[in-house]
């Protein structure tokens, strides 16, 4: 296959300061993909650089999903031809398994039970918890966690780095308070007081967790769902 006869091109090479970016079309088979790589890089000038050199490379593939298969005969190519080596690939295309995570990360997880001390429960997504969390217990959710009952223990919301997730309880007396990778201690571990009202804890603007009545979040959280 001579250029002439690449009647629309499947491959574009952009170079920039960290190697070079290889945007490939998504709507062609791929096995047009290798016949035009291996065209174009065979027009490429050899490198005067030491055989020991290795060019970066980044494949961008939109749409197209690469299997393992597919990425090593990519790879193989890229090597045989210019020692280019993939160190990342940017595609817009989610794995069953990512979807599979996402989707759990979305879900509100409803427990009814007591979480007594030195039991941890952790989930993905938001957790509904109708019971008490004693001291030495502990629960954690990637997303919220809303406890219909008394917050003795250790609770930790957005534990895989999600800033935004708040803690609510009936019954706000944690021992500790986690929001991704800030946390607050009980100023006062000796009150037994019961609140009055349902409170919540979120980060604020400066970056901390505070603890608030339950309405300050129609302001604070505008977005966060309700749907139980």
């Amino acid at each position: 296959m001579t250029p002439k006869q690449l009647k629309k091109q499947n491959i574009l090479i952009k170079g920039t300061k960290d190697g070079l970016t290889f945007f490939l079309n998504d709507q062609c088979s791929f096995d047009s993909l290798i016949t035009e790589l291996q065209l174009k890089l065979s027009e490429r000038p050899q490198s005067i650089e030491s055989e020991d050199a290795f060019v970066r490379v980044k494949l961008v593939t939109g749409m197209r999903y690469l299997s393992t298969q597919q990425i090593e005969l990519l790879s193989k190519t890229l090597s045989d031809y210019i020692q280019g080596v993939i160190e990342t690939i940017d595609s817009d295309v989610i794995t069953k398994a990512e979807a599979e995570d996402l989707r759990k990360n979305q879900d509100v997880n409803r427990l009814n039970k007591i979480i007594r001390s030195g039991q941890v429960v952790e989930m993905k997504g938001d957790l509904l918890l109708i019971g008490d969390v004693n001291p030495g217990g502990t629960v954690k959710a990637t997303g919220n966690i809303f406890v219909m009952g008394k917050l003795l223990g250790i609770a930790h919301a957005g534990y895989e780095g999600n800033r935004d997730a708040v803690i609510c309880a009936s019954a706000m007396l944690p021992s500790q308070l986690r929001i991704a990778d800030t946390f607050r201690r009980n100023p006062d571990s000796t009150t037994t007081e019961i609140p009055k009202m349902m409170e919540c804890a979120f980060i604020d603007e400066s970056g901390e967790i505070v603890v608030d009545r339950v309405q300050r979040l129609n302001g604070e959280r505008p977005d966060l769902s309700t749907s139980f």
